[in-house]
């Protein structure tokens, strides 16, 4: 049976970090890719703790599946979906589920999986590629989406109540020019273009206030690159630049603060910024950012538990669970 010191040499780390990460110790300082790594190696070297040696399972083994709408490189541009699936991961680990791995679902062959006991579906999917999914098990949650409700259980956050409570944290701090950082996804071979639910709630909050410009909305992708080259367009290209942006992504805002600050311009002095999901580096940034909190791992736990239940207790009724959010204030934001 594998050991600590096992896993240790295999990932290059010392015998201490691998039993800090195993042990899920928040207060390590790891990079997630390193962390996933570890995992990664003690689920593929069956490793147990030892206190679960000798303990027998009271139920048998699962099987699931993992599919993912994003590619292992988008994933790692968009920390947001590698923290759910890590806490997928970390709840399978330690309830011996084996997880089959899915990254690019209309190039997979789901007929080759044989038997499995569910899946576990991250992110946006098209009709098609649940069809496919359900073809194989009518057992799936899915996490960040909730199709077809009425069927499948789902796990989400409540994009309006996390946007507005954003927004009336700077109106309150006297921002009046509010502007708005996003982008857009598509899903499938097809490109559906999807709707994206914190730009429409941040329209309807600014125009129930009579403040909304829209020539203060950018839309772009869901990328550093892209929040970098969005807010440069809107310092240059402003008549009166916003006093604050609240910004889709973490991964856009940290873009942002660089465009700022080659721009000339201040964070917060000039412009607070606000960002969405709270990621791991966030407040480690030039200001800290200020950012509306996912509980990303806690989403892919949850999925977890609702699948074993659909698979252990035979439940037929589907279960749509919303996780709530919060704001992370840090000194990227300030009063006018």
């Amino acid at each position: 049976m594998a050991t600590i010191k096992d896993i240790a040499a295999k990932a290059g780390v010392s015998s201490a970090t691998v039993s800090r990460v195993l042990n899920y110790d928040n207060t390590l300082s790891v990079s997630d890719e390193k962390r996933q790594l570890i995992f990664e190696i003690a689920e593929s070297m069956d490793y147990m703790p030892p206190r679960k040696r000798n303990v027998r399972k009271a139920q048998q083994k699962l099987r699931i599946g993992l599919v993912h709408w994003y590619t292992m490189n988008q994933e790692l541009d968009d920390p947001y979906y590698m923290a759910i699936r890590l806490g997928i991961e970390k709840m399978c680990y330690e309830n011996s589920i084996e997880i089959i791995k899915i990254f690019k679902p209309d190039e997979y062959d789901f007929q080759s999986l044989g038997m499995v006991d569910g899946f576990i579906a991250i992110g946006k999917f098209t009709e098609s590629q649940i069809g496919k999914i359900t073809e194989i098990s009518p057992n799936i949650v899915f996490v960040d989406s909730s199709p077809f409700e009425e069927r499948f259980d789902s796990v989400v956050i409540d994009f309006e109540k996390a946007v507005i409570g954003a927004l009336d944290f700077l109106w309150n701090l006297g921002h009046r020019r509010i502007g708005y950082i996003g982008g857009r996804e598509y899903i499938g071979h097809e490109r559906v273009a999807l709707g994206e639910r914190r730009e429409a709630v941040f329209r309807e909050y600014m125009k129930r206030l009579e403040s909304l410009d829209e020539e203060q909305v950018y839309i772009g992708s869901f990328l550093a690159e892209s929040g970098y080259e969005l807010m440069k367009k809107a310092i240059k290209t402003s008549k009166q630049v916003p006093t604050a942006f609240l910004i889709a992504s973490d991964s856009m805002a940290i873009g942002a603060l660089r465009a700022v600050h080659e721009m000339g311009l201040k964070v917060p002095e000039d412009i607070s910024v606000v960002g969405f999901n709270d990621i791991s580096t966030s407040k480690f940034t030039v200001p800290p950012l200020t950012s509306i909190r996912v509980h990303k791992e806690f989403m892919g736990e949850t999925a977890v538990e609702l699948l074993r239940e659909r698979i252990v207790k035979k439940r037929i009724i589907a279960k749509k669970v919303i996780i709530p959010t919060e704001l992370r204030i840090r000194e990227s934001s300030c009063k006018i």
